[in-house]
């Protein structure tokens, strides 16, 4: 038996890679013997099954936080769509329309640091819409740094999943954000596990940071508990910070997400933007450990449609149902 059985056999049994065997594993194993590990990993988890997800952006820019990567923020010159608060038909309609595509599951995003209570209370009336109008739908929400009782009332609304991105990991995020901490994300997903929901929560790869930072980022979301990993690849867009950032490398990209899957075996390793970034690679991205996607538009940048996600699930041997 090889190492990468060896390791497969002892990870189904219940052993967990450290950080410092991470990277050790990325610095002396072949890519080719990783990503077959992580393969390997999401089938005996998730046999061939793509789980997937869309998003809605319920409401757009003048973000009063300073994140380096993003279009919505008000610190930045991207002349991004702004607009309030979605309106509950709307919210209902794209939801409606993702369920007949088949799509798992549903997320209102906001732009924001938080929600008024105002607000709170009226995403939660959409959200009793959309369930009784679309039940097929599981719910998420991804709508800034939420206290208690703002989950609480979401989960009263019938949402059960609460999406917020590390993004990146503590030891890097200072440098790319500086109005708010990991620490309050990480305050926010410990409320949200208090509610009763599950947490979706990933990050950006691509924003400068080492590979050792990437792991770190996988490491501490396993100690989050997170069911969800949504690895997003930088697409850097005019007007931010990051514009001039260079792409990685195509290796490297289907090596963390070989390492993701490595160090969270169990939870779903989300392909999420960066998209159109991907498609030379899709393929291979596909056969890294990756074992769900979000399908659909992403914010402020194109993604692919449903259909031809479907599509190319099918030619690459996954079912999504």
């Amino acid at each position: 038996m090889n190492r990468m059985d060896d390791l497969l056999s002892r990870i189904g049994a219940g052993y967990r890679v450290s950080y410092d065997e991470a990277v050790a594993l990325a610095r002396t194993e072949p890519l080719d013997e990783l990503r077959r590990l992580a393969h390997c990993l999401r089938t005996r988890y998730h046999d061939n099954h793509i789980d997937t997800c869309s998003i809605m952006n319920a409401r757009s820019g003048r973000c009063s936080e300073d994140c380096k990567w993003c279009s919505q923020s008000r610190f930045h010159a991207t002349h991004v769509d702004v607009y309030p608060l979605v309106g509950a038909a709307e919210a209902v309609d794209l939801a409606r329309h993702n369920a007949a595509k088949g799509v798992g599951r549903f997320s209102l995003v906001t732009s924001g640091r938080t929600l008024s209570p105002a607000d709170t209370r009226r995403i939660c009336d959409i959200y009793r819409r959309i369930g009784a109008g679309v039940p097929s739908l599981g719910l998420c929400a991804s709508l800034g740094l939420l206290d208690l009782d703002q989950m609480k009332q979401l989960r009263a609304a019938g949402v059960t999943r609460y999406h917020c991105n590390l993004e990146t990991a503590s030891s890097y995020f200072p440098q790319l954000c500086t109005t708010h901490t990991t620490g309050e994300k990480v305050r926010t997903i410990g409320w949200a596990h208090e509610a009763g929901l599950e947490v979706c929560s990933g990050g950006i790869i691509g924003m400068g940071e080492t590979l050792e930072q990437r792991i770190e980022l996988a490491v501490q979301l396993r100690e989050i508990g997170v069911v969800s990993i949504p690895v997003n690849v930088l697409n850097p867009i005019p007007g931010t910070p990051l514009a001039g950032t260079p792409p990685l490398p195509a290796d490297e990209i289907l090596l963390t997400m070989a390492l993701f899957r490595i160090v969270n075996p169990e939870a779903h390793i989300r392909l999420a933007g960066g998209r159109n970034l991907l498609r030379p690679i899709i393929s291979e991205v596909l056969h890294s450990g990756v074992s769900a996607l979000i399908v659909g538009d992403m914010l402020t940048t194109l993604g692919s449609d449903i259909d031809s996600d479907k599509a190319l699930f099918a030619r690459e041997g996954f079912r999504t149902a």
